[in-house]
């Protein structure tokens, strides 16, 4: 359990540039220190002492504003960035590497017994305020946006953004800088382009095809379908009309 302090203060340095000391770690730092409670927790509860186990993690609930049940398992090398409202249910798994936000729960949708809260890989960023609920799989090198609700499992190498959560996968690899989980793709506003490509692409086809016919450019004109009585084949509509307008008034006039 102790092994792991030296790499939880290198995990903070290497993920947060506003850490400047040790010492500011160590005495600052509530995603650190919520973790440190919980592994004593944890050591509690695997020996069935729950109760103290929850009055330890309860405790750090209170000065830190992290809620981590003392039967979550966590990896190496978790970062809490600020912390404040994290949620993280008891049968939830973390792996190694994962980067968690403020306001992000990791819950569960029933009140069934046994696992019903999620696993989370490895090299998993989580941004702050989503909710990923339910017990199944975050795959690996993931990404969860800000905001985000995750209701299915995540495959790996992928990004989830939305409300329900979308999956957007990105040739199997990362959307750009780890941390970086402001710049996501949209898949919804990405839809929209391309049906408004798609739009613009039909106006210019127009465009061309009436500018090759007849008329001016932009108009279209009817045509009259083929007769051979008339002999308006590929005549205009109203130039039809307007003969046989003539021709019944002629006709009214001889009978006259």
């Amino acid at each position: 359990m102790f092994r792991h302090f030296r790499s939880d203060v290198k995990t903070v340095f290497e993920n947060d540039p506003a850490a400047r000391s040790r010492f500011e770690v160590i005495f600052t730092y509530s995603g650190v220190h919520a973790i440190w409670a919980h592994r004593v927790a944890h050591a509690l509860y695997r020996r069935r002492w729950f109760t103290l186990a929850r009055i330890i993690s309860q405790t750090s609930r209170f000065f830190t504003g992290i809620e981590i049940h003392p039967g979550a398992t966590i990896g190496q090398r978790l970062f809490i960035d600020h912390g404040m409202g994290v949620v993280i249910g008891e049968t939830c798994e973390i792996g190694d590497d994962v980067v968690i936000y403020q306001g992000v729960t990791l819950g569960g949708t029933g009140k069934e017994k046994g696992k019903r809260h999620p696993t989370i890989g490895n090299n998993v960023v989580i941004g702050s305020g989503a909710k990923v609920l339910g017990s199944f799989r975050v795959g690996d090198n993931s990404n969860i946006g800000s905001n985000a609700v995750v209701l299915r499992e995540v495959p790996d190498n992928c990004t989830v953004v939305g409300n329900p959560g979308r999956v957007v996968r990105r040739n199997g690899e990362r959307v750009g800088d780890r941390l970086d989980h402001t710049q996501l793709p949209d898949p919804v506003i990405e839809m929209f382009r391309a049906m408004q490509g798609e739009i613009n692409g039909l106006k210019d086809e127009v465009g061309r095809l009436t500018s090759a016919g007849e008329g001016a450019p932009g108009t279209v004109r009817a045509i009259a379908p083929a007769s051979a009585e008339n002999g308006a084949q590929g005549r205009p509509a109203n130039e039809v009309k307007e003969t046989m307008q003539k021709e019944l008034q002629e006709g009214g006039k001889s009978k006259v």
